[in-house]
């Protein structure tokens, strides 16, 4: 089939021709952008954004448009900006590591004692199944698809349990004393 016929009845909305440019192209651009991303879960949510951007931006397309050429141009550069975004991110976050851990070397040692044993309390009080994926994940250091496999649950269940988690341990601390708990919480159960 040439799938650049369909580009006429995309602009005009047709929501037929637009399902089969989806089913035809969606799973060679989720392949392509996990070449860049090397993860697949990143690849099919910026594949989503990429043809979200195709039905929104219909109008724009000229009736000759090579359909397969412009959803690949649109998956790297939403690639792109997503991987500017992240690095943007991850460098403010480091930044705020790095202040909290300066904080946290320059306090009283009675200070850290409290709220190291203030989290480990708080993680004993977690339900089982959340304890075991908190600890697997801060502990052992195991991504959630590892954790998912290990207990035979689907990735949504660990993000589920992780949230569940974080909302409990960040109802027992204090706002200032969240960002040092969490930037470090690896740390302090490698410890203990």
């Amino acid at each position: 089939m040439d799938y650049n016929e369909l580009v006429p009845k995309i602009k005009q909305g047709d929501k037929k021709a637009f399902k089969i440019i989806f089913e035809a192209f969606y799973d060679s651009l989720v392949a392509y952008v996990t070449t860049f991303t090397n993860d697949q879960q990143e690849a099919k949510d910026i594949v989503q954004n990429c043809l979200i951007i195709l039905w929104e931006k219909r109008s724009h397309l000229k009736d000759d448009s090579l359909i397969k050429n412009y959803l690949f141009k649109i998956a790297y550069h939403q690639y792109i900006n997503h991987y500017k975004k992240k690095q943007y991110q991850d460098k403010v976050l480091d930044e705020i590591k790095q202040k909290t851990l300066n904080d946290y070397i320059n306090a009283p040692d009675d200070g850290k004692n409290n709220t190291v044993n203030r989290l480990l309390h708080l993680i004993e009080g977690l339900p089982p199944k959340c304890k075991q994926v908190l600890l697997l994940n801060k502990k052992e250091g195991k991504k959630y698809k590892e954790i998912a496999e290990l207990l035979g649950v689907s990735i949504k269940t660990v993000e589920s349990q992780m949230r569940i988690a974080y909302q409990k341990i960040r109802k027992g601390f204090n706002d200032d004393e969240l960002i040092l708990v969490f930037s470090f919480m690896k740390h302090f159960m490698k410890a203990n």
